[in-house]
């Protein structure tokens, strides 16, 4: 198959893709038309079909497989797919990993490093805490290791929960090291909870859309409420300790205007926010030059979410 990130202006062919979103639109001289959204492992793009009577246009539905013949076209800056014929995809003509964007890291060495910060905890509460989730849920464990962490921002991959949840834990030890005035366990602990309500803000593949909860809550609202619920229910949980670890999700975007109801109030929580932003603007700007060849020193154009024109580092 062609990946959609190969495809470029002037391509023509017949190629299989998810169908993630349909839409129906009347264009400016009356006539039907219908908007999709093409995707597979390596990324999304526009498509239209324009002639919806024709003969070639067989019945469809989001989440479908479908096989399409067109051009690739280009309109406002974006290639778009002109589709001219299309039929459902049949069982056996395509391979669903093709279609699912997973991490390219290892979800059982990930799971490893995880318990092994998981068992360095040394208070007993924290540690009975992360236990109730992290080792004696199996259906959220199975779902935590499948799940991403965005719907296309950062990580928005099989695994990229995980693989992001990872990476903030070991900024945050290491946080803890180079400024031993840290509470590590409450650090760490907060850490691993921080985007715990994404499995559901975020529905599971091949979807991954945000849910209703998603939508009228968010994940930092559900994550907080599911670790305060389940500290109900450990004998003995410090009230301070309780409070301060809440504070620590609800604040770590840093900034209200980024989505956090609260902004940082005490060490453990300003850590957090700088760890999980330093992995979320790491992961966006090696998604957005991973295509790049090594040696394309262009400037790609301004990067909304980093809020900068963004190019490759030169190699010597």
């Amino acid at each position: 198959m062609k990946y959609i990130n190969t495809l470029r202006e002037g391509d023509r062919g017949t190629e299989t893709y998810l169908c993630k979103k349909k839409t129906q639109g009347i264009s400016k001289t009356g006539k039907a038309f219908e908007s999709l959204t093409l995707c597979d492992k390596t990324g999304t793009i526009d498509a239209k079909i324009w002639d919806v009577d024709s003969e070639g246009i067989s019945d469809y539905d989001e989440l479908d497989f479908i096989t399409v013949t067109g051009d690739i076209t280009s309109w406002n800056g974006a290639l778009q797919f002109n589709i001219k014929r299309l039929r459902k995809a049949n069982e056996g003509e395509f391979d669903i990993t093709d279609y699912i964007p997973a991490s390219k890291k290892d979800i059982g060495v990930m799971w490893n490093d995880l318990t092994a910060l998981i068992n360095s905890i040394q208070a007993p509460y924290m540690k009975a805490l992360l236990k109730k989730y992290f080792v004696e849920d199996k259906e959220f464990i199975e779902e935590f290791k499948a799940h991403s962490a965005a719907k296309s921002v950062h990580h928005g991959f099989t695994g990229g929960l995980l693989e992001h949840t990872l990476s903030v834990a070991t900024n945050c030890d290491y946080f803890s090291r180079q400024y031993p005035f840290l509470d590590r366990d409450l650090l760490i602990t907060a850490a691993i909870f921080h985007d715990i309500g994404k499995v559901k803000e975020l529905s599971e593949f091949p979807r991954n859309d945000y849910t209703d909860e998603g939508q009228l809550l968010g994940h930092i609202y559900v994550g907080a409420t599911m670790v305060d619920r389940a500290i109900d229910e450990i004998e003995g949980f410090p009230a301070v300790k309780r409070k301060e670890l809440i504070h620590c999700i609800l604040s770590h975007h840093g900034e209200l205007e980024f989505g956090s109801p609260k902004k940082p109030a005490i060490a453990e929580a300003i850590a957090l926010s700088f760890a999980d932003n330093i992995d979320a603007k790491l992961e966006t700007i090696y998604e957005a030059l991973e295509n790049v060849e090594e040696n394309n020193l262009t400037w790609q154009g301004f990067n909304r979410l980093l809020d900068s024109n963004i190019r490759r580092t030169g190699k010597n």
